[in-house]
C-alpha cells in the first residue's frame, strides 16, 4: 500500500507543488523562498521519517502570510490523501520535545474533525525577519485541510528559535506516530466504523 501524495495549488498569490511519503526516511527538499520555514518543515520531514518535497513561490512582496498558509493548505491536503481510509493506523500521536530551555508538546487525532488548540506564548514577534504569527496559520490550515485535531502547545521556553523548533520537531514525532500502521488494528481505528 502506498501512503503517498502530490498537491499542486495554484492561486493569483502562491504556486506550489508539494509531495509527500508518509512511509519514507525522512528526505526533504524543501524550496519555499523562506528559509526559516524551510528549517522547520525539515523537521517535520526528519523527526516524522516522512520524505517531503516542496517548491513554492508566492507574493512574497506583500508578506509572507499566503505563502505560509498555502504551504499549510498542501500540507493538510497531503496528508489527508495519502493516509487514505485510515485502515490499521494507529490515529492518535503525542509527543514532548525539549531544546535547551524550551519544552513543547504537540498531540494529534486524524478524527476527520478540523481543531486547532494552539498555546504558545512567543516572547518576541519575530525571529530574524520572519512573523512567528504565521505559524499559528500554518498549522490552522493543516488541520483543517488534513481534517486533524490538534493540541500544540509550548510549556516553558524563553527564546523563539527553540520555542518554534520543539513545536516543529514535535509535530513530526505525533505524525510518526499517528501514522504508525498497527498490525492488531485490521479496521477504521474508531467505534463508529468511519473517520
Amino acid at each position: 500500500m502506498s501512503r503517498t501524495a502530490s498537491i499542486d495549488r495554484s492561486t493569483k498569490e502562491t504556486s506550489i507543488q508539494l509531495s509527500l511519503d508518509l512511509d519514507g526516511t525522512g528526505k526533504a527538499d524543501l524550496h519555499s523562498s523562506i528559509p526559516f520555514l524551510d528549517h522547520m518543515l525539515e523537521q517535520i520531514s526528519r523527526h516524522g521519517l516522512i520524505d517531503l518535497s516542496l517548491q513554492a513561490k508566492g507574493d512574497r512582496g506583500i508578506d509572507d502570510h499566503h505563502t505560509v498558509e498555502d504551504i499549510g493548505i498542501c500540507l493538510g491536503e497531503a496528508l489527508r490523501e495519502a493516509v487514505g481510509d485510515k485502515k490499521s493506523m494507529t490515529r492518535y500521536g503525542h509527543a514532548y520535545v525539549p531544546l535547551d530551555e524550551a519544552l513543547s508538546r504537540v498531540v494529534l487525532d486524524f478524527s476527520g474533525r478540523p481543531g486547532l488548540t494552539y498555546n504558545i506564548d512567543f516572547p518576541k514577534e519575530k525571529v530574524g525577519n520572519f512573523d512567528i504569527d504565521l505559524f499559528k496559520e500554518f498549522f490552522q490550515a493543516v488541520s483543517n485541510h488534513g481534517r486533524i485535531t490538534m493540541h500544540i502547545d509550548c510549556l516553558r521556553g524563553a527564546n523563539n528559535h527553540h520555542i518554534i523548533e520543539t513545536v516543529f520537531k514535535a509535530f513530526g514525532r505525533a505524525l510518526r506516530m499517528a501514522l504508525e500502521l498497527d498490525a492488531r488494528q485490521t479496521g477504521i481505528p474508531s467505534t463508529k466504523g468511519a473517520l
